[in-house]
């Protein structure tokens, strides 16, 4: 992906905070049951560093911006869904809500999901469940939910909504489910744009797209480290010409799904005809290819690579989740030809 001299920067900052905050060493050290939670460090700093607010009309930021973060969130295994949260300080803005906008970029973030297809509103009552999010306790006090006619709904959790966990194989972020059953005067609601839901829907899963990305960028970085010092049969294995089409076959999937997820970047802020298209092509894409790149980066380590002590299976199943949590490859590629 080409970025700007700013974008650069921004991702060189990033980095070096992940860096000396590391995600995955906070997780093997405070994980319970298994599953990582957002370290508070990480929290506070997406807030001072204006991460929360990074697409509000005063920050000026863009979602390109915003991708070069869920990139380097992704690399680094970050607990934090660094994209949701910037994503539901631009909706609130969208809905005219000042003061939760407030509130959010303040550090008290809310919950922003979109409604699963159980979700309705029936007469005075919200009633159905969300799509799943990555959880943080912190901010599941107050969830908002987008429904399919664009109205923001604001639910605090005392007032009729249940966050639940769900189990799935990512060991480096707690995904939960929300569920409601509320009056409808009892909540804060606000009108959105027309496809604001559908567009949020989108920009969601482009993000995370780039997280995975991110993640076989990493992936593909270790191994040539690893081929460069791992020895067999007297020499590195990287001199092997079957170990280096393995790594050229990695930084080619990475560097076309960094491609395909730049033209859907710069496509977010069209319309649903202009929108759709190239993001459900490079979202499926982008699936593909990290989860290529994860077999061959399983492939080159070996052994060690399949060890519980090593991180490769925690990038691995991340990057199977991101893959499915919103629709499978077939799915976008179905899609494609609708």
């Amino acid at each position: 992906m080409l970025f700007t001299e700013e974008q650069c920067e921004l991702a060189k900052s990033e980095r070096a905070w992940l860096a000396k905050h590391d995600p995955v060493e906070f997780l093997r050290h405070s994980a319970s049951d298994g599953v990582s939670e957002a370290d508070p460090r990480a929290l506070a700093h997406i807030g001072t560093a204006g991460i929360a607010e990074i697409l509000t009309t005063d920050a000026g930021g863009s979602q390109a911006d915003l991708a070069v973060l869920s990139s380097e969130h992704g690399r680094a295994a970050s607990a934090v869904p660094v994209a949701e949260v910037a994503l539901a300080g631009w909706v609130l803005e969208l809905a005219g809500l000042a003061d939760r906008l407030a509130e959010h970029v303040a550090g008290n973030y809310m919950t922003l999901t979109t409604a699963a297809y159980r979700e309705r509103v029936t007469g005075p009552r919200i009633v159905g469940a969300s799509a799943p999010f990555v959880s943080v306790p912190s901010a599941d006090r107050i969830v908002g939910v987008i429904t399919d006619d664009d109205v923001l709904y604001v639910v605090p959790d005392d007032g009729g909504v249940t966050v639940s966990p769900i189990g799935t194989i990512d060991l480096t972020r707690p995904w939960a489910r929300a569920q409601f059953d509320v009056a409808v005067s009892a909540v804060e609601s606000a009108p959105l744009p027309p496809g604001t839901a559908a567009r949020y829907r989108d920009a969601a899963a482009v993000h995370r797209a780039f997280d995975s990305v991110g993640g076989a960028a990493q992936l593909l970085d270790r191994t040539v480290e690893y081929a460069r010092q791992r020895e067999q049969f007297g020499a590195v294995i990287g001199s092997f010409q079957a170990v280096k089409h393995h790594c050229a076959s990695m930084a080619v999937f990475v560097a076309a799904a960094e491609a395909t997820l730049a033209a859907a970047v710069d496509a977010l802020a069209a319309g649903d005809a202009e929108r759709r298209r190239p993001a459900d092509a490079a979202i499926a894409y982008a699936a593909m290819a990290s989860n290529s790149v994860a077999g061959l980066a399983q492939q080159v380590h070996g052994g060690i690579g399949f060890t519980w002590e090593h991180d490769l299976h925690l990038y691995l199943r991340r990057i199977k989740v991101n893959g499915n949590i919103d629709g499978t490859v077939r799915d976008r590629r179905r899609a494609l030809v609708r």
